[in-house]
């Protein structure tokens, strides 16, 4: 664990000695395992710990992890054909009037996500995590496929930009559903030590699907024409995605029921659940209200600097920077790559030093460097805009390993699913999917091709403040959950860590009542 220390070694807390074993958990983890253990008025038996397999383990991170690598192959798609789906499906509007079209498009999907997240939150909270992302993830594929076949404007009128739409809003309602369901099932699968380098794959899936997702654009803008990628070439990767739906819809039947969501704590929790599964809005809002908060303000960080980068950047280069598509292309995707080497390093880091400071440092560098890397993006030359890109998928990326692993906890088990379709997506659809459009309509308002850095500047200082409330999660056991360990050996090792941390609870309780 973090912060270990030699094995000999004890620490002084009022005035009394910490058994070795105790010393070497993190603060956080005492705390909240004194707070269980007086609850439970005795030391974990091995019934008490769940051992995760494995096998289960890999399997668990790598179906949920694909269905987000399918979910930002689109989104990457999408964004790099922006300027080409609206000369699509708006021909007669001017360029820049295209451009806003087709992120207001892209937009309104995130209109209807909260709705998904209010009908699947609660619903995997009832019948499980696994049942819901088999479901979403065949909404997912369809909506994409659909894309991918709707003819043009110039073939059905008006009929284009509303199927459009339509297909946009099913890729919307099964997302609302997707993200808090695989970071809540992939927090639960998780041994409490990993769980920050653990769900930090679910975003390593969603930047390499992103990345795929691009670099088949760029490709395809490189080996055709301008005509052929408006006739037929900008449908191609919409309609990759059905063979992947059917891969990831596969291996998700294939997956058992998250160990958390197979046995609460307590009756107390399962009530809950039920009355979450009712969808009783109103109980989740009145009772984890705080939590809420956190969550989209982190959520609220996260994503605008993710729709900033992977969403507005290649247009932002191409229409406002005037740069031809291909090397705006070719920057954002080197930041893609960038980012997912970095993820699962910075999960990891997370888990050794904490969420709150590597958010913390990420939002307040997001203040500082902003305006800095935007500077550089506009710079002429190859190697300025590149380092430019490259410094804010850094912060990008520091956002997104630890979220996966921070929302989760923030809720008990109970009512994890459907607190977390609820901030995420209220979030998201408020702030982050918003993000491009909002940011391209300043431009054209106030001719200040910095307003995106602005924005950033904002975000950063929002996401600041809301790290003052975070609590400390780092191999905390998640709320309404058993502790979760990789292992045989580490359940005999928190084991005897308990009965350590129980013993001195008892002393210290007699300490005060003498």
């Amino acid at each position: 664990m973090s912060g270990a220390r030699s094995g000999g070694e004890r620490e002084e807390r009022d005035g009394r000695r910490v058994p070795g074993a105790v010393a070497r958990l993190p603060r956080q983890v005492r705390e909240e395992l004194t707070r269980r253990l007086r609850r439970k008025r005795g030391a974990f038996r091995p019934d008490d710990v769940q051992v995760v397999e494995p096998p289960l383990l890999r399997r668990a991170v790598g179906a949920s992890a694909l269905g987000n690598c399918m979910e930002w192959f689109d989104f990457g798609v999408y964004s790099y054909l922006a300027a080409t789906i609206g000369k699509v499906f708006f021909p007669g509007a001017s360029p820049a009037a295209q451009v806003i079209s087709s992120f207001a498009t892209f937009a309104a999907a995130f209109v209807v996500r909260p709705l998904g997240g209010l009908v699947f939150g609660p619903l995997g909270d009832r019948i499980g995590r696994q049942k819901v992302l088999a479901t979403t993830m065949i909404m997912m594929a369809a909506g994409t496929f659909a894309i991918g076949v709707i003819p043009g404007y110039s073939t059905i009128g008006l009929a284009a930009p509303v199927l459009l739409l339509l297909a946009r809003m099913v890729q919307g309602f099964s997302t609302g559903g997707e993200y808090g369901g695989a970071t809540t099932f992939v927090a639960e699968y998780s041994p409490d030590r990993r769980r920050g380098f653990l769900s930090s794959w679910l975003d390593f899936g969603t930047f390499t699907g992103y990345a795929l997702g691009s670099a088949l654009v760029t490709l395809l803008n490189l080996a055709l024409t301008d005509e052929q990628m408006l006739s037929w070439g900008w449908r191609v990767p919409f309609l990759i995605a059905g063979p992947l739906g059917v891969i990831g819809l596969y291996m998700r039947l294939k997956l058992e029921e998250s160990p958390a969501f197979q046995q609460q704590l307590d009756d107390h929790e399962k009530t809950l659940a039920q009355e979450s599964a009712g969808g009783e809005f109103k109980d989740i809002v009145r009772n984890h209200w705080r939590p809420l908060l956190v969550c989209m303000g982190l959520v609220l960080l996260y994503n605008v600097t993710n729709y900033m980068v992977t969403g507005y950047l290649p247009t932002y280069q191409t229409e406002t920077l005037h740069r031809s598509s291909g090397s705006a292309d070719l920057m954002v995707l080197v930041g893609m790559v960038w980012i997912v080497v970095l993820i699962t390093f910075l999960g990891r880091l997370s888990d050794r030093v904490g969420r709150r400071p590597l958010y913390a440092v990420a939002a307040a560098a997001m203040i500082v460097l902003a305006v800095p890397a935007f500077l550089l993006i506009k710079a002429h030359g190859t190697w300025p805009p590149v380092l430019g890109v490259l410094l804010l998928a850094t912060l990008l990326a520091c956002f997104a390993a630890p979220s996966a692993a921070t929302l989760p906890a923030l809720f008990p088990t109970a009512v994890r699913y459907a607190a977390m379709g609820i901030g995420f997506n209220i979030a998201v659809a408020a702030f982050g999917g918003t993000t491009p459009l909002v940011t391209a309509a300043l431009v054209s308002l106030t001719g200040d091709d910095l307003m995106p850095a602005y924005y950033l500047m904002l975000a950063g200082a929002i996401g600041l403040l809301t790290v003052r409330f975070l609590p400390e999660s780092a191999q905390v056991p998640l709320k309404g959950s058993q502790p979760m360990v990789g292992s045989r050996e580490e359940r005999r090792e928190l084991i005897s860590a308990s009965q350590e941390l129980y013993a001195l609870a008892q002393e210290r309780g007699e300490a005060r009542r003498g």
